[in-house]
């Protein structure tokens, strides 16, 4: 990895507030910009008050989908998150790598429960 840099959310998303995806979003194209230049990530959650799954999928998910498990692992690390808030986050990883495991599956499994709900 070619140096660091710190992604402070709270400045990114201009607010403590991390709810909505088009927020996820700008930290998120900050984060792999400096993946593909191979420069190492600390994402820092200070003063974040409130967090959504919707954010950090946004934000952090959908890397899975562009880079390597081991890449993300390697260059990306977060501090300064609530312990309730990096259960979340690992949650949201989980699902993600799942997901990008093999998104057919995915895709069939969601709607085939839409069916089954528009049946009832």
């Amino acid at each position: 990895m070619n140096g660091q840099i710190v992604i402070m959310v709270f400045e990114v998303v201009g607010s403590g507030i991390c709810v909505s995806s088009d927020d996820g979003q700008k930290v998120h194209d900050r984060i792999a910009a400096a993946l593909r230049e191979n420069i190492r990530i600390i994402i820092s959650f200070q003063n974040v008050e409130s967090l959504t799954s919707a954010f950090l999928n946004a934000a952090i998910g959908q890397l899975y989908g562009e880079f390597s498990e081991v890449l993300i692992r390697a260059g990306v690390s977060v501090v300064e998150m609530e312990q309730e808030d990096l259960a979340l986050l690992k949650r949201v990883v989980e699902m993600a790598k799942e997901y990008f495991r093999d998104p057919e599956r995915f895709k069939k499994a969601c709607d085939d429960a839409l069916e089954a709900s528009d049946a009832d």
